[in-house]
């Protein structure tokens, strides 16, 4: 094929695009695309600047490859060439500034091509594994999500993966074990931990190096990118708009981004809506502060990295007295260690009360969901299996609904936890609410029960 009907055929692509597309999109996007070079199977375009490019990409880019194979019969390389911006709008001491990317006069860069890139530090912590993270029904979705997106990386459902909950749940932990386990099964993968706090610092950086181009390039060219809490990104214009370009790149390209967040996407106040609306195209999936099983578990865990043996009586108490993070628990049984080895005592509950009470503020009840089955059990006299189980007996089914209708007023848990808890969806759990309090209105029994079994619980 001649350089002249490469050029031509062109032309045949912008007037299918232009049947498939809105007119004044078209005039906007695409007619500013001109074919001024065609060699071999290098289509190469004229376009107006760098971001011009970056919106092509981001919305049109799967129009664009299938126009090109269907009227070029082949595999096509595509190219744009722009010149060098005259104009750089950077304002080094305000993150709300816009930035103006300058590439060198002539620049080329293919959509298509995928570069040989140079190993990178992870900055991964190698201890954070799935091997060593304990689960339960507090974070058993999260868990199961962030293995399916490690070990399928062709199947990207899940792209992005949102995840968050309170300060110390083990955020963390879990997204590094997922960039871990992509390192242990693909070590070609380009795969990058970093926290926004470093993000906004190395952006900072870039724009007052003048290099925010080489840092763009640098971030679109990883594979799985983690960012760890991306709420701090509130109010930071600047960083965000140039984030927003990294992820419309990456999530084109079929990159794998995992984002955590001490509070969830609906939640997050000060960003522009163009990012925080794209938080929201994979899945979201919260990680609830850990419940007694958890809690224990990691206690054990622990224990046993840090060489010590602790009875189960002191296990028991601190796992009922220390239950906001995982974090606390670890600290601890650091603290225990620390007693125990300076100053010569058995690790007994006394003392693990001391390093308790230094440490966090206890709570004398914590009204959990195995609490409140246990009490409603007991209360009906039925047993507390028969609450997890499917039996449909009236007696055991209204004692389920109360179950969730408590957990549902009295502790942080979702429909969605509860409904697993309870191997229901959460259909059923808003289901099962909605009915307890329309009963409630009119049935003065269970409107007694519902009151005893409250103070029950608070007692």
């Amino acid at each position: 094929m001649t350089k002249q009907e490469g050029i031509l055929l062109w032309n045949k692509c912008l007037d299918i695009i232009r049947d498939n597309i809105d007119e004044a999109q078209y005039e906007a996007c695409f007619a500013p695309l001109v074919a001024y070079d065609y060699k071999g199977n290098d289509l190469y375009l004229h376009a107006p600047s760098y971001f011009f490019v970056e919106q092509i990409e981001s919305k049109y880019l799967d129009l664009i490859s299938k126009t090109i194979r269907r009227v070029y019969q082949q595999e096509i390389n595509l190219f744009y060439k722009y010149d060098v911006v005259k104009k750089n709008d950077v304002n080094n001491n305000s993150d709300n500034s816009s930035v103006t990317i300058k590439q060198p006069k002539n620049a080329l860069i293919s959509p298509f091509a995928r570069r040989t890139m140079p190993e990178i530090d992870s900055r991964l912590n190698i201890y954070n594994t799935f091997e060593n993270y304990c689960g339960s029904m507090s974070n058993k979705l999260a868990v199961s999500i962030g293995m399916a997106i490690a070990t399928k990386p062709e199947c990207k459902t899940f792209n992005p993966m949102f995840l968050f909950g309170a300060t110390g749940v083990g955020k963390t932990h879990l997204v590094q074990a997922i960039g871990n386990k992509v390192k242990e099964l693909t070590p070609e993968k380009r795969v990058l931990y970093v926290t926004a706090r470093e993000f906004e610092s190395q952006y900072t950086t870039a724009v007052v190096e003048k290099k925010i181009n080489d840092f763009i390039n640098f971030y679109q060219s990883i594979d799985v990118l983690i960012l760890d809490d991306i709420h701090e990104f509130a109010g930071k214009q600047g960083t965000q708009n140039t984030f927003y370009y990294i992820f419309n790149h990456l999530h084109q390209s079929k990159k794998q981004i995992i984002m955590s967040s001490d509070t969830r996407p609906a939640d997050m106040d000060g960003f522009v809506p163009r990012l925080s609306s794209r938080f929201k195209w994979g899945v979201t999936v919260e990680i609830s502060k850990p419940d007694y099983a958890l809690r224990r578990d990691v206690l054990n865990m622990k224990a046993l990295q840090d060489g010590l043996t602790i009875a189960d009586d002191v296990l028991d108490y601190i796992a009922t007295n220390v239950t906001d993070s995982v974090r606390e628990l670890e600290g601890i049984v650091t603290s225990l260690l620390a007693y125990s080895t300076v100053l010569n005592q058995d690790i007994s509950i006394d003392l693990a009360n001391v390093v308790i009470s230094n440490a966090v503020k206890t709570s004398k009840k914590q009204i959990t969901f195995e609490l409140i089955v246990e009490t409603v059990s007991d209360y009906y006299n039925i047993n507390s299996d028969s609450i997890y189980g499917k039996s449909r007996k009236r007696e055991i089914s209204d004692a389920r609904q109360v179950v969730m209708y408590l957990a549902k007023e009295m502790t942080q848990l979702s429909s969605t936890n509860i409904g697993m808890r309870l191997s229901r969806d959460h259909a059923t759990v808003l289901h099962s609410c909605r009915m307890v309090k329309e009963r409630v209105s009119i049935e003065k029994k269970l409107q007694e029960d519902i009151e005893n079994l409250t103070n029950a619980l608070k007692k």
